[in-house]
C-alpha cells in the first residue's frame, strides 16, 4: 500500500534496512545463544528472543541531538543486551556480561548472520536506474558493513543511520535530516518500511509518500508494480 497525498514525480526512495531489505533468519535469540556459547554460557534462544523484544520495546525514545551520538551509540546497544542480560542472566558477572556484549556486537558484521529477503536485488536492481536510493535506519556504522557483505551497497547513494544524524526513528527529525543532505522536498520522496510507527507514521509526519510494506500481505515486488 502506498500513501501519497500530493501528485509530484518521485525523484528518490528510502528504504528502512532491518525488515525491509534483511532480516535474521534464526532470531536474535538464536544469535546471543550462541555467541554465549563460544564463552561458556548456557543461554536459552528463546527466552533470549522474548527478552530481546521486551528490551527493545522498554527502552524510551530519545529527543533528537546536534550532531553524531557518541560513540556510534555503541553505548545504547550496550544497554540494550544489559536488559536482556538482566532478564536472562540476572546474576552474570560484570567481566562476563563485558565480555558477552563486546563479541555479540561484532558477530552482528559477520557474514552469514542477516540474509537479503528474496526480492531485494531484483527490485533495487530495477529502481536504481529510475531513483535516488538511500536508506534511513536506526542503526550505526555497522550497517555499512552489512549492506556491503549482502551485495547491495552500490544501490544506495546514501546510508543514513540514526547514530550519525542524532535523530531517530519514529521521530520525524531524522527524515527530515536526510531530505536536507539530498535537498529533496518531502513530496519528491517515498519512503519503504515495516514498521507502523517508525516507519509508516514517522515518514507520513516528516510529508514523505509512505510504502507500506506487511511481509504476511505484500512484498517489495509490490512496489514495482505501484512504480
Amino acid at each position: 500500500m502506498v500513501t501519497n497525498n500530493k501528485e509530484t514525480p518521485l525523484k528518490a526512495i528510502f528504504f528502512d534496512a532491518a525488515g525491509t531489505l534483511f532480516h535474521l533468519p534464526r532470531g536474535v535469540g538464536y544469535h546471543y545463544a550462541l555467541v554465549g556459547h563460544e564463552i561458556g554460557l548456557q543461554l536459552n534462544s528463546r527466552q533470549l528472543d522474548r527478552a530481546f523484544t521486551a528490551a527493545w520495546n522498554s527502552i524510551p525514545a530519545r529527543p533528537p541531538i546536534d550532531g553524531p551520538r557518541q560513540d556510534d551509540d555503541k553505548d545504547w546497544w550496550r544497554q540494550l543486551v544489559n536488559l536482556v542480560l538482566d532478564e536472562t542472566s540476572p546474576t552474570l558477572g560484570e567481566l562476563d556480561r563485558d565480555n558477552f556484549f563486546e563479541i555479540a556486537y561484532e558477530h552482528f558484521t559477520e557474514a552469514g548472520v542477516w540474509e537479503l529477503y528474496p526480492e531485494v536485488l531484483e527490485v533495487l536492481e530495477k529502481l536504481s536506474p529510475r531513483f535516488q536510493l538511500s536508506v534511513v535506519s536506526n542503526f550505526d556504522g555497522r550497517l555499512r558493513m552489512i549492506l556491503e557483505q549482502l551485495g547491495v551497497s552500490k544501490f544506495f547513494k546514501q546510508v543514513f543511520l540514526s547514530s550519525e544524524l542524532g535523530a531517530d526513528k519514529p521521530d520525524p527529525e531524522i527524515f527530515r535530516r536526510a531530505l536536507n543532505v539530498l535537498r529533496l522536498q518531502p513530496n519528491e520522496v517515498l519512503h519503504v518500511g515495516d514498521d507502523p510507527q517508525r516507519d509508516w507514521k514517522a515518514g507520513t509526519a516528516a510529508g514523505l509518500s509512505i510504502f507500506q510494506l506487511d511481509r504476511k500481505k505484500n512484498s517489495l515486488r509490490d512496489l514495482l508494480s505501484i512504480l
